[in-house]
């Protein structure tokens, strides 16, 4: 099914998915129907959104909704069942109750009511939480540093999103070994620079710190860092 790309770009305009508040399956069927990126200056809302959703291609098949139900929004030749569908939803979004030319007292209280609801909703819509796993090096002085002890200064660090795993020692030469640990991270809540700063204040036995990958678990991308 061909789609129409003008119809779905006036429909991003004021949105970032195809429905709801979070990638879904109504998404992915569209990105498929798509093909390809659409031009950006054609049509900047429905690239910018084709790239969104090409970042969580490793999860397509997970995302919750139904994959058909939104490709007839879209269709091209729909005699124009596109442009007033995204009116219509664009109308339950933003301009939820008509005009208000006329003052009628029942109208302004459901008015109200329907605010108050629409408010409720998005309010109390829970937003995925970003976090990222992290491989961190710990590097002592000398070789007669006490490795455990080191360890144990690493790990007395408490933060709110910040939990610790698995560790290892690393022989780097000389008799001298570094410790590799692995993290879990709230992106929002942790931040890794502050972090290797507080392990820094345990100058007696750390030299440096150096994060050598992070995994983000939101779009499953690795990101790699030279170590040593």
């Amino acid at each position: 099914m061909s789609l129409d790309l003008k119809a779905l770009n006036q429909h991003l305009s004021t949105r970032s998915y195809v429905e709801g508040y979070t990638p879904s399956q109504a998404d992915v069927g569209v990105y498929t129907s798509v093909g390809s990126a659409p031009d950006a200056g054609q049509y900047p809302h429905a690239a910018r959104w084709y790239k969104h959703i090409a970042s969580y291609a490793q999860e397509h098949e997970t995302l919750p909704g139904d994959k058909e139900a939104s490709l007839k929004l879209f269709a091209a030749g729909a005699s124009g069942a596109a442009a007033p569908a995204a009116a219509a939803e664009e109308e339950e979004d933003i301009d939820l109750f008509g005009s208000d030319d006329e003052e009628d007292p029942e109208a302004e209280a459901e008015k109200q009511r329907r605010l108050d609801e629409y408010n409720e909703k998005k309010k109390n819509k829970v937003k995925p939480v970003a976090k990222s796993v992290v491989t961190m090096e710990v590097k002592p002085w000398e070789a007669e540093t006490d490795m455990a002890e080191l360890e144990k200064h690493v790990r007395s660090i408490e933060w709110d999103g910040l939990v610790w795993g698995q560790s290892k020692l690393v022989a780097i030469g000389y008799g001298v070994r570094k410790l590799q640990i692995n993290l879990v991270i709230e992106d929002d809540k942790v931040s890794l620079d502050e972090l290797q700063e507080k392990i820094a204040e345990f100058e007696d036995h750390v030299q440096s710190s150096d994060i050598i990958a992070m995994q983000s678990k939101s779009v499953a991308s690795i990101i790699l860092v030279t170590a040593f």
